[in-house]
């Protein structure tokens, strides 16, 4: 894998991980749930510095159906990300507390939860529509190849997905995303890793959507 390509995808998985803590709200404390947002910030930056050239070629070239849908992806990626980033300075209470913002603040906190939620699901989906590379990067690891091995892999990811379906349920994702609850109810008695797993296994189940959503339109295209 070049340098660069390598470094791409090392700031997916970072922001991947990011978002996942972002998750936990004040679980952690509401200084670090800020200075990890702050750290998203910085890493959305870089991402979209990294892939100048994407957005250059927005207008231009042929879209064939994976194109389209890559493209559709990264907008509303962009647009969540940029409700988060924007709302999240405004309920600041340490990391950009110097800015003092006080109006907004009500709508902002709608806006924080409603997009958080949507950026887990477009994040996970957008690392699978790239999961080629990650499987490449892990054959070139140094391992012989080993078909036992590899269905092994797939079974596990099959069932984390099954899991995540449930963990979706349970954790009531949906009635954020579309606003039917307003406030997060986080039981604080419950182990972190319960509450983080449960939350990876959701993003695993949209990394499955967007990986095999993404082999089904390139053979389309290719047809």
């Amino acid at each position: 894998m070049r340098k660069k390509a390598a470094l791409k995808l090392a700031v997916d998985l970072l922001m991947t991980a990011a978002l996942l803590l972002l998750m936990t709200y004040n679980l952690l404390g509401d200084a670090f749930h800020e200075g990890v947002g702050a750290g998203m910030l910085v890493l959305f930056l870089l991402h979209h510095a990294l892939n100048i050239r994407w957005s250059r070629s927005v207008f231009r070239g042929r879209y064939s159906a994976y194109r389209v849908f890559q493209t559709i992806l990264d907008i509303a990626i962009l647009l969540t990300m940029l409700g988060s980033l924007v709302s999240g300075v405004i309920l600041s209470r340490y990391v950009f507390r110097f800015l003092n913002i006080a109006a907004g603040r009500p709508v902002s906190r709608t806006l924080h939860l409603v997009c958080a939620y949507w950026n887990l699901i477009l994040l996970a989906a957008h690392l699978g529509l790239h999961w080629n590379m990650i499987l490449a990067a892990a054959k070139r690891s140094g391992r012989a190849p080993s078909s036992v091995r590899a269905w092994a892999s797939r079974a596990a990811a099959a069932l984390l997905a099954v899991y995540g379906i449930y963990a979706l349920l349970k954790r009531d994702i949906g009635s954020y995303m579309t606003l039917q609850t307003h406030f997060i109810f986080l039981d604080y008695e419950e182990p972190l890793v319960f509450f983080l797993f449960d939350y990876l296994a959701v993003m695993g189940v949209f990394i499955f959507v967007g990986h095999y959503l993404a082999l089904a339109l390139r053979k389309r295209s290719k047809s």
